[in-house]
């Protein structure tokens, strides 16, 4: 067995393991690589494998930087079957063709410069078309019912807790050459406890071979009650000096989780009467996903639900207001009284937040509020960094706004609720592998895994390859 990695080494973007066994290729993740955007072009429109002699997909959950390139799979030839939760397959529907349509609207932005230079025009990494074809190549199925998904390969789902639909991958594979099966877990994406709507992750029985999250790798959350307090106190400070609260968030995940919040927070008046604008197409179009998905809610969430006969939403009440045309987006320009506007994207590179923060960022009275990880090389990150000067559409503006970082809204597990997630295994894995973290977050992790319970723990480069014996021994070569 081989297990290569083609994305999300060393670095939280771009998630794409290979597992080669069997004769068999089965690709984990092919998720769209973010950062410096002449790098991201070149690596998202040129995949470093053929996709052709791919034979499966197996998707953990329908963030970008997780399932935002399987359209270019797709269109490079890949012809197998994208295995997912039913949810995850659900808001792919409509993630991917809103990620065709940016990309179509970016390409064409881009066309008219090179044409009045006289340059060769480019072309999107793929279209709305290419999105809607891909959605034939996917299948799903539940959590916890195992799938025999090709011969001496089963696939089983666990709840990953970190959006609605997201999975740990666990696959039972007999390997032929060695004769004896071997266990892979793909953590996915890890959740936290306690976090609302979604329920709490759950860890695999065990592992033999473990391809495990680093994101926040010797890093802790605050509690998500204590974030919801900073929640309030800055909607309320930011409310008092007359300005508005900009929140550039993820249109899949993040946005419900803060509209679920406001309500609490509004039901119990622990905020004042003030307009609450989600200004994103996709935004809007997932929360509808969310409602057709109770299965995946928690307990609080589902009680919340059938309360006055189900007619309750979590997503939807009195100062909410959902945006979808790009007229009424731009009317959120002249608005001169406090107010809160998510939108995406979420590290603030592309979308609709753009616009709001051109527009406010330099206003004294306004909060930019940072809920979610933002990578390197991004606007969100530089805002994070405390950069005073920032460019927006080609153009530099002061960062005169309050910007408030509140982690405790994060999806992923911090330092030791990652360590949590391993502890309940009743065998530890042999080997495991570090990804989708930066190399500091990782080799924290590391340390830990190795210290707590004696594992070996290797940090992936970008395109390294791992031959993977069941008698232990493990021997790795660089790929090309």
């Amino acid at each position: 067995m081989q297990i290569t990695f083609y994305g999300a080494a060393q670095t939280v973007t771009g998630s794409q393991h290979m597992i080669e066994v069997n004769g068999l290729r089965l690709l984990l993740d092919c998720g769209l690589y973010q950062g410096k955007r002449a790098e991201a072009d070149e690596r998202n429109r040129h995949l470093p494998f053929d996709a052709s002699k791919v034979d499966a997909l197996i998707l953990s959950h329908a963030h970008t930087d997780h399932a935002g390139n399987i359209p270019n799979l797709v269109k490079s030839g890949f012809k197998g079957d994208v295995i997912c939760t039913h949810a995850t397959r659900d808001l792919c529907g409509v993630m991917l063709m809103d990620s065709g349509h940016i990309q179509e609207r970016d390409v064409e932005f881009v066309n008219k410069r090179k044409k009045k230079r006289g340059e060769t025009l480019v072309e999107p990494i793929y279209t709305q078309a290419d999105a809607a074809a891909s959605l034939n190549h996917f299948t799903s199925q539940s959590y916890d019912r195992p799938r025999l998904i090709a011969p001496g390969i089963i696939l089983t789902f666990i709840d990953a807790g970190h959006m609605l639909g997201s999975a740990s991958v666990v696959l039972d594979i007999e390997d032929k050459q060695e004769g004896k099966t071997i266990r892979v877990v793909f953590s996915g994406d890890i959740g936290r406890k306690g976090i609302p709507i979604i329920r709490d992750p759950k860890s695999p029985e065990f592992a033999d071979i473990l391809i495990m999250e680093s994101t926040y790798g010797g890093r802790s959350h605050e509690p998500y009650l204590d974030a919801e307090k900073e929640l309030e106190r800055i909607i309320n400070n930011t409310y008092r000096r007359g300005g508005k609260i900009i929140i550039p968030a993820f249109a899949v995940g993040r946005t419900q989780q803060l509209v679920y919040s406001l309500n609490q927070l509004a039901a119990k008046g622990d905020i004042p009467h003030l307009p609450i604008y989600v200004d994103s197409p996709l935004a809007v179009n997932t929360t509808d996903v969310f409602r057709t998905h109770p299965e995946c809610f928690d307990a609080e969430t589902q009680q919340f639900v059938m309360q006055s006969g189900g007619k309750r939403d979590p997503f939807g009440f009195e100062d909410l207001h959902y945006t979808r045309s790009l007229e009424d987006s731009k009317r959120l320009n002249f608005l001169l009284e406090p107010a809160i506007i998510i939108s995406a994207s979420g590290m603030a590179e592309t979308g609709r937040i753009l616009h709001h923060l051109k527009n406010n960022i330099e206003d004294r009275r306004t909060t930019v509020m940072i809920v979610g990880w933002q990578a390197p090389d991004t606007l969100g990150r530089r805002l994070v960094d405390g950069e005073k000067i920032v460019n927006i559409f080609g153009e530099k503006y002061h960062v005169n706004a309050q910007v408030e970082v509140l982690n405790g809204f994060s999806g992923h597990a911090d330092h030791e609720e990652l360590l949590g997630w391993v502890a309940p295994m009743s065998r530890m894995p042999r080997r495991t592998f570090l990804v989708h973290g930066e190399q500091e977050a990782a080799s924290a992790l590391a340390s830990s895994l190795r210290q707590r319970f004696g594992i070996q723990v290797d940090i992936p480069a970008f395109k390294q390859s791992f031959e993977v014996h069941s008698s232990g021994y493990e021997q790795f070569r660089l790929g090309l």
